[in-house]
């Protein structure tokens, strides 16, 4: 199977926000101390032709960032994007329109002053995919493939459900006729019942379209549900990649490990029926991460050398790579569970 979509070294810098007295101090010759934050820090990562990867980790690691990256909204500091080898962006604009998006909140994502076919029917119209007098017909093909009624382009998104609102979103983005789709927490904000109908959408229009998807998302079960390969990404870098099943099952990298047994589970022999296993200690700043492994502050593992040098990404097992200078004795402890 062919790589579609590659990210080389990519990084992503966000500099400093100054407020006016800090900017009023700086012209008049004051030394005012300015961070970056690296939200993505030198991820090196390809996605196969029609394959599906999961990306998790905690709140503010970089996942949504990089998303965006894989989409061609955010230029990377550095590092390339490429499309079929191709580069995804140039001058930093986004120069295909195969890579669409689906965002977290249907809500924001949708103008409230545009009918939703009209919303639907602007990018292919503008992009030649269809005509003004062929434009409805058009719509309420998508519409009808993503399980809506086509008479509904004339409604405005107030008048749709959380659920309907994020098929309108869908069908938007497809009909792009897109080869790449990046869906940046897709049903984070919906129901639990609605949030199933959504993922069960997701698994046949990838299939039937022959979608390569990008799939970014806080809840290990959905990822584990609709993902071929999963990335596990801590404080902008990737600590493991894989398949799902291996992944899930055998976790090679602590934090991976971490993760997963923090999800809540039911005790019936306990007095408490919800068992969590948190993360031990803070995620670090972004603005001051530490020395070595990122990880080592947080994990039962950590060593001298996690303290001195940052671990490398390095293919293991069949299939899988992870960032770690512990990884057999992790997999170790979990074999042993």
């Amino acid at each position: 199977m062919s790589e579609c979509i590659v990210v080389n070294n990519v990084s992503r810098l966000f500099g400093p926000n100054l407020s006016t007295g800090e900017k009023i101090a700086t012209k008049l010759g004051a030394k005012v101390e300015t961070r970056s934050v690296r939200a993505v820090s030198d991820v090196t990562l390809s996605i196969r032709r029609g394959e599906t990867l999961g990306l998790v980790g905690e709140s503010g690691c970089g996942k949504s960032t990089l998303g965006r990256m894989f989409a061609g909204i955010l230029p990377p500091t550095s590092g390339t994007v490429t499309l079929d080898g191709k580069p995804l962006m140039e001058r930093g604009t986004k120069v295909t329109t195969r890579v669409q998006t689906v965002f977290q909140d249907p809500f924001a994502s949708l103008d409230p002053r545009m009918k939703v076919g009209e919303t639907v029917a602007e990018g292919p119209i503008a992009h030649g995919l269809t005509t003004k007098s062929e434009a409805r017909r058009y719509v309420g093909e998508w519409f009808e493939r993503v399980g809506l009624d086509p008479v509904w382009g004339d409604r405005y998104p107030h008048q749709f459900s959380g659920g309907q609102r994020q098929r309108i979103a869908i069908a938007r983005a497809l009909a792009m006729q897109p080869d790449v789709l990046i869906c940046d927490e897709p049903v984070a904000s919906l129901d639990v019942s609605i949030q199933a109908q959504i993922i069960n959408l997701f698994l046949k229009l990838t299939k039937d379209l022959e979608l390569t998807t990008v799939f970014i998302s806080h809840d290990l079960s959905v990822v584990q549900h609709i993902s071929d390969r999963v990335a596990v990404m801590y404080l902008g870098r990737i600590v493991e990649l894989g398949p799902v099943a291996e992944v899930f099952g055998m976790p090679a990298h602590p934090y991976t490990a971490a993760l997963f047994n923090s999800v809540p589970k039911l005790v019936l022999d306990a007095d408490e029926l919800v068992h969590f296993d948190t993360i031990e200690g803070e995620v670090p700043s972004p603005l001051s991460p530490p020395s070595g492994c990122y990880y080592h502050p947080r994990c039962p593992l950590a060593s001298e050398a996690c303290l001195e040098s940052q671990p490398i990404i390095r293919p293991v097992l069949d299939m899988r790579a992870v960032a770690c200078h512990h990884f057999e004795a992790q997999l170790d402890i979990r074999a042993n569970d």
